[in-house]
């Protein structure tokens, strides 16, 4: 016995008119682009309402942040507020600050400094060690002199200079990691953490992010930038990098996590008789750095490190800053006067060049 089966009616457009027949597909093409439409802007739509983006002011720059998930705006107020406490300990110019006490008590007494502080300026000075003092935490006799910060834009006289040099060396300063405590050991010398502090403040964000629950981020503090986080495409993260002649990039470089400063003569300079003076000195003579360069990036496991190897790097010249990013684990892109590119191996394949006006060397 055959089970009674009731099958499905057939349609046929024999029981349409031509009229009908024209609407409703007129009709079905619409619904058709409306879904991909839809389809379409739902990924942005959604990035678009993870997103925060604000920008305050700290450090002497703009601080640009961008972050998503649930917890953004919470946290983009965190990493802000951890920006401007770091700030208040870190500079020399605020009073009361851990700088200004370890500078106050130069050839006196050992200072006690914040864990925050404390390991800001063991990174730095690692840096300033192993650089052989291209790079050298002790320089604010010297910077101060120049004051780029405050737009002095006048040569200081040299016999000045060379009186002041003495009091730059980072052997000098000593570092008690136990008892978190830190001397400049000659009355006069001074540290200035001007050269790390957009780093340091990339690295204050970052843990900031972390501890508020941000699904994912990117800080840039001046010429320095840190990520946090994976964004919802799984994409890495892209950075650009500054056209040291003129406004826009001229390429970008991709990570998944970490940081990356620049250094530049084009950041803070003057011209006086018709020699160009930038802000990157050269420890050693007092002046701004002669090494061939003009920009160098690094991308570093914290922000202190990459700020800080980014202007070692700049004053000690291509190969030997090459070398010095070797003993960092870090990666970084040398642009010397003549417009070409040296990219560190690790970075070569994260590396695009956009601009036709400069050239990829080996």
């Amino acid at each position: 016995m055959k089970a009674n089966v009731k099958r499905p009616a057939r349609f046929s457009f024999k029981t349409i008119t031509e009229k009908e027949a024209k609407h409703l597909t007129l009709i079905f093409v619409a619904v058709l682009f409306l879904v991909i439409v839809v389809l379409a802007l739902f990924p942005l739509l959604d990035r678009e309402e993870e997103r925060y983006e604000v920008t305050t002011y700290a450090m002497g720059s703009y601080v640009q942040q961008t972050v998503y998930g649930e917890n953004r705006e919470d946290a983009a107020v965190k990493a802000a507020d951890a920006v401007e406490a770091l700030e208040q300990k870190i500079s020399w110019r605020v009073e009361n600050s851990d700088i200004q006490k370890l500078n106050n008590n130069a050839g006196k007494d050992w200072v006690t400094l914040s864990d925050e502080t404390l390991n800001i300026l063991t990174q730095a000075q690692s840096v300033s060690e192993k650089s052989g003092g291209a790079f050298d935490v002790t320089i604010a006799p010297i910077s101060r002199l120049w004051d780029f910060d405050d737009e002095l834009n006048e040569v200081p006289d040299s016999d000045l200079i060379t009186s002041l040099l003495p009091y730059v060396n980072h052997s000098l300063l000593r570092i008690d990691e136990t008892e978190q405590t830190a001397s400049l050991k000659n009355l006069g010398m001074a540290v200035d953490l001007g050269s790390v502090g957009k780093g340091a403040a990339c690295d204050a964000a970052v843990r900031a992010y972390e501890e508020a629950g941000a699904k994912a981020a990117i800080i840039a503090v001046g010429g320095s930038v840190g990520v946090y986080g994976e964004k919802s495409s799984g994409k890495p993260w892209s950075v650009a990098v500054r056209d040291p002649n003129g406004d826009g990039s001229l390429g970008s470089v991709t990570l998944a996590e970490g940081f990356v400063s620049t250094s530049g003569s084009y950041e803070k300079y003057f011209e006086q008789d018709g020699v160009l003076y930038h802000h990157l000195l050269n420890p050693k003579t007092g002046y701004p750095a002669e090494s061939g360069l003009v920009s160098v990036t690094v991308v570093a496991k914290s922000g202190v490190l990459s700020d800080a190897l980014s202007t070692a790097c700049f004053v000690l010249g291509r190969e030997d800053g090459m070398k010095l990013l070797e003993e960092f684990d870090a990666e970084g892109i040398f642009i010397n006067s003549d417009n070409n590119i040296t990219v560190t191996d690790g970075l070569k394949d994260r590396f695009t060049r956009t601009s036709r006006d400069y050239t990829l060397v080996s």
